[in-house]
């Protein structure tokens, strides 16, 4: 019962913080620590991932339904251009930042760097480019930025997000192209996961626990785009960036602590 209860915490915190900007890899980075679990395992990591995929696709089925029907619309190839930048960031530094996640030994640093990110846009002059007016190279930019939020605790939402405003982008449509953004980066992630898993054994042993918390990371994934695309739109970044800072200034004593 403590583990089941422990994986649907952990996909509530997945779905939430992938989408809110607090960085997903960086709080399960630490709950893992908090309660042990540094070992869970490749296979839950790409349940959860699977959980927040439905989640998108769930909220934005509308546009995933007109890209399918046609694949070569301006948007699909924004989303392409994208999606580059992240792919080979996430390719070329992918040892690295996996070492970084497994031993958490900067995510201190880098929830205060997320925090610095969403107080500073927050505090620029907003631009009112719509949705129809994103072009290639505010594709290119975003998704570079979204490639360089690989690192545990830069948040992956907040940094798109950040990056779009201070291209000029609306704020509500720079949350909506950041989530559509996010769309084909969880896929990308799933897979390379899933070709993993079929290089070593499964460990099934906690499977039912596992399916529970994935779940839950998709309800709390649907809440947490709902939510967001509401703060954007009608509210401040600056409450995440204050949270972040407490969290990052936490971490930091408790290692300085040892």
């Amino acid at each position: 019962m403590l583990l089941l209860l422990e994986y649907i915490f952990l996909g509530i915190v997945q779905g939430l913080t992938e989408f809110l900007p607090i960085s997903s890899t960086g709080h399960l980075v630490l709950f893992r620590k908090l309660f042990g679990l540094d070992e869970i395992g490749l296979l839950f990591d790409t349940m959860l991932h699977f959980g927040t995929l439905i989640a998108v696709i769930v909220v934005f089925w509308p546009e995933i339904r007109q890209l399918i029907a046609n694949p070569t619309s301006k948007l699909a190839r924004l989303l392409v251009v994208g999606t580059i930048p992240t792919a080979v960031i996430g390719l070329a530094f992918e040892d690295y930042f996996e070492e970084i996640s497994r031993t958490g030994v900067t995510i201190g640093w880098e929830f205060l760097a997320t925090g610095v990110i969403l107080w500073t846009v927050e505090s620029m002059r907003k631009g009112h480019r719509r949705f129809e007016q994103i072009n290639y190279t505010d594709a290119l930019i975003i998704g570079t930025l979204q490639g360089a939020a690989i690192l545990p605790a830069i948040s992956r939402s907040g940094l798109t997000i950040a990056g779009s405003l201070l291209r000029g982008i609306d704020r509500a449509d720079a949350a909506r192209f950041s989530f559509l953004l996010s769309l084909p980066a969880i896929l990308g992630a799933c897979t390379l996961q899933t070709v993993k898993l079929t290089q070593n054994p499964l460990d099934t042993a906690s499977l039912i626990p596992m399916i529970v918390g994935t779940f839950f990371a998709a309800v709390a994934g649907y809440f947490a785009i709902r939510w967001m695309l509401r703060i954007i739109s009608t509210g401040s970044m600056k409450g995440f960036a204050v949270y972040v800072w407490i969290l990052g200034g936490i971490i930091l004593g408790l290692q300085y602590l040892g």
